[in-house]
């Protein structure tokens, strides 16, 4: 993916009227005033595109408001139709799924036009550099950046210097420079974290071997010698504050657990699969009760909590899924909003011959998102859903990046420490 235009004609034609008026007297003259003039309007009627992704944009926004204030740069009209705009700060994050939508954009905007890079997530991928399958390791290797703005996220005022540097760019450039679409960065991503501390490593070890002779040295005049401890101060014991425990909502844990398996007796609790009563109390009022459902029984045990008066689990608050390498759980959070009390149920599915389980959004309209996000991270299918598809990745992604065994070195790199 990358910037693939055609030459800009009409600063061809710019270069083929310089020439013209070459060859009048005084013409040389004549152009570069014109030039100047250009450019100095370029340079100070900037419109730039709003493309705020991530925290960068709270930046820019504040750059634009009444403290910081950017009209007075000449950067006031910011546009949402890349057809009326010649600048785009790409303040935040740049994934995968949207690269196709940025070059689009850029693409539409009319030439001559410019890009900041505002930010280290812009810049290289910042903190998602490693460990990351969507984020692009720096927006250059999709479409050309003419400044980069440090920081994470940078300050307004670091914005104001990078659009002052790019405005010195514009003004500078006629028919002996001429704008062009810059080059995308073509080179691997390398593990950047290693290579530093191998380099660090050696300039430690070049350090070592210079005073290891002055060491020696030192040793031999002061043989007494012995460095100074550092006082270590005395740790204050501050008193344990009395905890108040919390009021009771709804249905106790051990009354669920009971009115649950006298209709589903194979229903367990999740790491405590033979507790009493009693032991099931003791674990307080603070722990939500988790259990574990059999697969064959998953829909049967939702509907039962969806229409029991009894228990009155009418809002699911989360439905994911947790990969144990060996198999899949599907975890669901359910709330009964008139009581208040809540429970985590879990279900296992193999991952043999293609992780599948029924769906429950017919009955929890709000799983329809996510079994979809389940999916569409781990892989696992949801049985007469009635849109399993992906969510957030492209169709042909390969592979599912949230499960244990997902590897992808085109994309991912992986966190040497």
């Amino acid at each position: 993916m990358g910037v693939n235009i055609e030459e800009n004609k009409s600063a061809v034609l710019a270069h083929r009227a310089g020439e013209i008026a070459a060859k009048i007297p005084g013409g040389n003259t004549l152009a570069r005033s014109v030039e100047m003039m250009v450019a100095w309007g370029r340079a100070n009627s900037l419109w730039p595109l709003l493309y705020g992704t991530s925290c960068c944009a709270i930046e820019m926004m504040s750059t634009g408001a009444s403290r910081h204030d950017w009209a007075r740069f000449g950067v006031e009209v910011a546009r949402a139709s890349a057809r009326q705009a010649d600048l785009i700060i790409l303040a935040g994050t740049v994934v995968e799924k949207m690269g196709e939508n940025l070059l689009t954009l850029y693409e539409q905007m009319p030439a001559p036009k410019y890009v900041i890079a505002m930010g280290s997530c812009a810049i290289s991928g910042g903190p998602f550099y490693y460990d990351s399958y969507s984020v692009v390791k720096g927006a250059d290797r999709l479409i050309p950046v003419d400044v980069f703005i440090p920081g994470c996220p940078p300050r307004p005022e670091a914005l104001f210097y990078g659009i002052m540097q790019l405005q010195e760019k514009i003004k500078k450039e006629g028919r002996e420079i001429p704008w062009e679409i810059g080059e995308l960065v073509k080179s691997p991503c390398i593990d950047t974290f290693t290579k530093t501390k191998q380099d660090w490593a050696a300039l430690e070890k070049e350090k070592d071997q210079e005073m290891a002779q002055a060491r020696e040295q030192f040793k031999k005049e002061n043989p007494d010698y012995k460095p100074a401890k550092p006082m270590r101060l005395k740790k204050e014991k501050l008193p344990s504050p009395a905890r108040k425990k919390p009021a009771p909502k709804g249905i106790s844990n051990w009354t669920l657990l009971q009115t649950l398996q006298e209709k589903f007796p194979e229903i367990t609790v999740h790491d405590h699969p033979n507790a009493s009563r009693k032991e099931v109390a003791e674990l307080g009022l603070d722990y939500e009760l988790d259990l574990v459902v059999p697969k064959a029984q998953y829909r049967e045990v939702m509907q039962y909590l969806k229409d029991s008066k009894e228990l009155g689990l009418e809002m699911l608050i989360q439905l994911t899924c947790v990969d144990w390498k060996e198999y899949f759980d599907i975890v669901v959070h359910l709330l009964s909003v008139e009581r208040g009390h809540k429970l985590f149920l879990r279900c296992r599915v193999d991952k043999e011959d293609g992780p599948a389980i029924e769906t429950i959004s017919d009955l929890y309209p709000a799983a329809d998102w996510h079994e979809r996000e389940v999916y569409d991270m781990f892989g696992v299918r949801f049985a007469n859903h009635p849109d399993m598809r992906r969510i957030y990745l492209r169709n042909n992604f390969p592979g599912h990046p949230l499960c244990k065994d997902f590897e992808d070195p085109s994309r991912v790199i992986v966190r040497p420490y």
